[in-house]
Formats: structure tokens, C-alpha cells, sequence
């Protein structure tokens, strides 16, 4: 349960925006992440599929770390 999967989004070495398995949803951190946060928000299937990374890539290899 203290696993926590981030998928940062940058441009010109400045985070946008943010996934957060904890949340579960995007976060933006600019004027431009905000709209962009909003866009992938409203699509189910962008959020189930960041949402099973973390089932399926990170807590199989709890292990072997």
C-alpha cells in the first residue's frame, strides 16, 4: 500500500503536469498542465490504463528491488 506509481510530464525541463497512483488522476502545475490535467481526467481509459501499471508493473517487482 505505500507503493505509489508518478508519471511526470515535461517540457523544456518544467513538470506539467502529473500522475499519481495515490490520487489516481492527473495534477497540472502550469497554465498549460491545468488544461492538459483536465483533458486526460475526463478519458476513462487513459486513467484505467496508469491506474494498472501500477498493478502490473510495479507490484510484481516489489521482490526483486
Amino acid at each position: 500500500k505505500d507503493i505509489e506509481y508518478i508519471r511526470s510530464l515535461y517540457y523544456n525541463k518544467v513538470e506539467y503536469a502529473r500522475f499519481s497512483s495515490s490520487l489516481g488522476k492527473y495534477v497540472g502545475y502550469t497554465e498549460y498542465g491545468l488544461k492538459q490535467a483536465d483533458y486526460f481526467n475526463s478519458q476513462a481509459s487513459i486513467l484505467a490504463g496508469l491506474r494498472a501499471t501500477k498493478e502490473t508493473v510495479c507490484k510484481p517487482n516489489i521482490d526483486s528491488d
